[in-house]
């Protein structure tokens, strides 16, 4: 299947100048009676993008996304799309398809009726209609199944379906609402890689909605991070992994230590913490700049082993926990276990720690 013109000397595919954003938000507000489930969004995202908005349940991603394919009317704010404001405007009127979690298939279909039923409703000429339908399927892998119905495939495969049905239309932004959640982990990861692919091929703009972090480091170019309907924070996956902007953004998107001293609260990522061995010698110090080590020492309250790695919780000498993951490159689980009670020390760079909130009075070391 053709991907979408990303631009020409003057301008887009679809007529709007070169270098405008295929969605941009203007103060998005949205209240359902006394709730606010979304609070006064700006974004912008590119044209070509795989951008995710990820969050917990309630954090308002769910609504936005709706706002976006028309399903909900802002309460205020702006939606727009290549540039045109289509706030008030219906579904059907908007350059955007939506791929949801239970797929909708019909069931009494076929595989390449289900793909075709939209452009048969736009009343697309036949012979264009089956050249389209054989692209939408061949793109996503399933030439061969135009004749099956949807109760003959696995959840992957009926998957693809709902993605060609929804490519098939050409639109300008690909809507994907929790797309991958009713699969089970191994066909969930495999899915994910022949997204990011579909993606790079077609070459239109993808936004994602999900509350899978690692879901959405492995997929997106970017990532709104929501909480209470707002964004925490947007960046790249390694800006939103490595730099949170705020504790909240340090905690949900994967595990942090958030723990306090006179600079005010830092998180550090378990891999960037190591135990050291048993009689091995700190480094005098803890230097200056970001190469300096910090080393503290403490309690394994709690062994985790998880098979390539393990995870280690240590109750710190001047208060609060930390959790530590170290790779098992030669030990077992009786080795690691044997850990349980042990003192050791901790030991990790400056580099490492990211201040994600002011320094306060009376705070206490924690760790999420």
């Amino acid at each position: 299947m053709e991907g979408t013109d990303s631009g020409t000397a003057g301008g887009t595919a679809d007529g709007s100048p070169a270098g405008t954003p295929a969605v941009r938000l203007r103060g998005l507000d949205k209240s359902f009676g006394p709730v606010h489930a979304v609070d006064t969004i700006d974004l912008e995202i590119g044209d070509g993008e795989f951008f995710s908005m990820l969050g917990p349940s309630g954090s308002g991603k769910t609504t936005v996304l709706r706002m976006v394919a028309g399903f909900e009317t802002p309460t205020a704010g702006t939606v727009e799309l290549a540039g045109r404001d289509v706030t008030r405007l219906a579904p059907f009127e908007r350059d955007v398809n939506t791929v949801f979690q239970d797929y909708a298939l019909f069931p009494h279909m076929t595989v390449e009726q289900n793909v075709a039923y939209g452009l048969k409703v736009r009343k697309v000429p036949r012979a264009e209609r089956a050249e389209r339908v054989r692209a939408a399927l061949a793109s996503v892998r399933l030439a061969d199944f135009g004749g099956r119905r949807p109760d003959r495939l696995s959840g992957g495969q009926r998957q693809r379906v709902a993605l060609a049905r929804a490519l098939v239309n050409r639109p300008k932004v690909l809507l994907l609402d929790e797309p991958l959640g009713a699969l089970d982990l191994t066909l969930r990861e495999q899915m994910q890689v022949e997204l990011k692919a579909l993606q790079r091929e077609v070459g239109i703009t993808f936004v994602l909605v999900t509350h899978d972090q690692e879901e959405a480091l492995a997929l997106s170019d970017r990532i709104a991070v929501f909480s209470n309907g707002r964004i925490e924070q947007v960046g790249t996956p390694a800006e939103v992994y490595e730099r949170p902007a705020t504790p909240f953004v340090a905690g949900f998107v994967g595990t942090s230590n958030l723990l306090t001293d006179e600079s005010g609260t830092y998180s550090v990522r378990p891999e960037k913490i190591r135990l050291l061995d048993p009689g091995e010698k700190a480094p005098a110090g803890d230097g200056t700049g970001d190469d300096a080590l910090r080393t503290v020492s403490g309690t394994v309250a709690e062994v985790v082993y998880l098979g390539d790695a393990t995870r280690f919780l240590v109750d710190l000498d001047d208060g609060g926990r930390v959790t530590a993951l170290q790779q098992n490159r030669e030990t077992s689980s009786a080795d690691v276990a044997a850990y349980r009670g042990t003192r050791v020390r901790l030991q990790w760079h400056r580099r490492h720690h990211v201040t994600v909130q002011p320094a306060a009075p009376e705070t206490e070391s924690t760790c999420v």
